[in-house]
Formats: structure tokens, sequence, C-alpha cells
């Protein structure tokens, strides 16, 4: 029985360290400008959040940010430019703004 019982926390122990070392498994978003300007960027999500990155200059990457699953645009209000996807639910996009080409959108 004490055997069991140490068995049992030991599989407890490794469990909860596992999950806690585990990386973070939200939907987030971040921009990534290719452009030799800046850009302003406004990302609008299925559930009607609107968020706004300002200034994001020339070679810059942003840090990641948390949206919500589903429809998301994103709008290079510099330019007038958008891109649209649908975001899933635990992964990592990156935003991609480029000199001559469309915004695209990159899973991490």
């Amino acid at each position: 029985m004490k055997k069991i019982c140490i068995s049992f926390l030991c599989v407890l122990f490794f469990v909860v360290i596992w999950n806690g070392c585990s990386s973070n498994n939200e939907t987030q978003l971040r921009i990534k400008n290719d452009k030799m300007t800046k850009v302003n960027m406004d990302i609008h999500t299925a559930i009607g959040n609107k968020y706004s990155i300002n200034e994001i200059e020339a070679g810059q990457m942003t840090a990641y940010q948390t949206v919500s699953e589903g429809n998301i645009t994103a709008i290079n209000v510099s330019q007038n430019e958008s891109v649209s996807f649908i975001a899933a639910k635990n992964t990592h996009y990156t935003v991609i703004i480029s000199a001559g080409k469309p915004p695209s959108v990159q899973v991490d």
C-alpha cells in the first residue's frame, strides 16, 4: 500500500511539473513590418474587439498579443491594405507587411 501511495504521488508530481512547463496555449498574433517605413495596424476580431498597433518601425516585429479565435482582419491603415484569416485556438500567427505585396499570414 505504501508503494502505491508513493508511486501515485510521484506521477502526480510529474504531471504538475509537466503542465507548469507547457507553453502558452492561447491564440496569439504579432505583426512583422518588412517595409522601409513605419506602419499602423488595426486588428478586428470576430467577437467585435479592435486592437490598434501603431508606429511599427521598419524591420520590427511586435510581441505576441492574445486574440480570440475566429475571423481576424488585419488592416494596414498606412496603406489601406488588409488580410483576413480564420484563427484557430491555441495557434500563433504572424501578419507580414511587405513592400510591393499584399499583407500575408504565417502560422508559427
